[in-house]
């Protein structure tokens, strides 16, 4: 009897030469993370894909998006898995079209993984074909762009039928591609940012500057459902948190007001920075994109570039706003992005920015406040907030030279 599977398929990690093995195995590790609130029976690879099995009926289904969320996946397939009995894929294969919606023409696209089955890719196209011109008299046989294509894999001793197949999110595996800390704000360019870093295999820290004790916490608890909106597909594993809202205050007063936004962004990207060093992070993430606002034209960019060595990664450059909502609504961060929360991005806000900020005069702004013991007094106050995540591993030591940063409840 045909049982239900989903049977994953993958691109890029597909063409990872003599690693590829190693990144199958990411790849299995990400969906059995992803999918564990499923019953998963096995997870294996099984000619150029990976399969999934659950002992629930109705897993594979509930499953099927879950999976295609997940990085590293091309495109997922729920199939059909039975014996090599004419009977049994044909009947799966007419249950599979069936199951296709409204549809005028179809195809069988059939494959076969090893000769030890005496059908052909070819015999067995006319044979499914025939049993399906058969159970659907009304509906045309095309071979170029049909509605519907009736896929029929024959491996490893069994056949696995579906019609159903759906593109997923593409990328690496999370864990593939090292860590980086990610600049987190309850907008809704910086929790894109993140996503786009973690479909490209990074694992993602995200630090969050809260306006604390001067604003509310409400933006801490934003960003906390943003990282469950990831989950289960991208596992975030550590959120921390700054309270930044006394060192804007006190830049506020010291500093000219038309350079506060970049003596602000200068002490988090050294913060960051730090945090990065503790983690071991190769690289900083922002969701800046060239133009939006004040902070993000090219002199103000650089400005704020010159005050760490580590690599600074901006996946939005040269995206509009529109583009970044409509990914931010797929990703499902959009209308939690869209509730109001005061934080350290609205607050001491000068009337008019500086947009093209000379360096000379960045350099005589940083030097009007002791920016050194700021972040120092910045990187103690730093709390963290611990998620569930498989790919995230925390640093063995949290800080160099000073207690562990202190937890905060979630």
């Amino acid at each position: 009897m045909a049982s239900r599977v989903c049977l994953v398929h993958y691109h890029e990690v597909g063409l990872k030469g003599k690693n590829r093995a190693h990144f199958e195995r990411m790849l299995m590790d990400s969906l059995k993370a992803a999918c564990a609130a499923f019953s998963i029976s096995c997870v294996t690879r099984i000619s150029g894909h990976i399969l999934m099995t659950f002992s629930a009926p109705g897993d594979a289904d509930r499953a099927f998006d879950v999976i295609c969320s997940v990085p590293g996946v091309a495109r997922v397939s729920l199939a059909y898995h039975t014996n090599r009995e004419p009977d049994e894929y044909c009947r799966a294969a007419v249950r599979a079209l069936g199951e296709a919606g409204e549809f005028d023409t179809f195809k069988v696209a059939a494959k076969r993984s090893n000769t030890d089955y005496p059908l052909t890719s070819m015999d067995l196209n006319q044979q499914v074909g025939s049993v399906l011109c058969e159970a659907f008299p009304q509906k045309r046989v095309k071979m170029r762009d049909p509605d519907v294509t009736v896929h029929v894999l024959v491996v490893q001793g069994s056949v696995y039928v579906y019609a159903r197949s759906v593109r997923g999110v593409g990328g690496l595996p999370v864990g593939s591609a090292g860590k980086v800390v990610t600049l987190l704000s309850s907008g809704i360019d910086s929790p894109v940012a993140t996503w786009m870093l973690a479909r490209r295999g990074a694992v993602c820290v995200p630090v969050h500057f809260s306006g604390r004790p001067q604003t509310a916490d409400t933006s801490e608890y934003l960003c906390q459902d943003i990282i469950a909106a990831l989950a289960p597909a991208i596992q975030i594993g550590r959120l921390y948190v700054v309270p930044f809202g006394d060192c804007q205050r006190e830049i506020s007063l010291a500093c000219p007001s038309a350079l506060r936004v970049i003596m602000y962004r200068r002490v988090m990207y050294a913060v960051a920075e730090r945090i990065a060093r503790i983690e071991g992070a190769k690289a900083i993430v922002t969701g800046e994109s060239l133009g939006q606002v004040a902070s993000q034209t090219l002199e103000n960019i650089m400005a704020v570039n010159e005050v760490v060595s580590l690599p600074v990664f901006r996946p939005l450059i040269g995206s509009d706003k529109q583009e970044i909502i409509e990914r931010a609504e797929k990703i499902g961060t959009y209308d939690i992005s869209c509730e109001t929360a005061p934080d350290c991005c609205t607050l001491f806000m000068p009337r008019s920015p500086e947009t093209h900020a000379k360096l000379d005069q960045v350099h005589e702004a940083w030097g009007l406040f002791d920016h050194e013991a700021m972040i120092e007094r910045l990187v103690d106050a730093v709390e963290y907030v611990d998620f569930e995540s498989g790919s995230y591993r925390p640093p063995r030591r949290l800080r160099e030279h000073h207690a562990e940063l202190a937890p905060r409840e979630q």
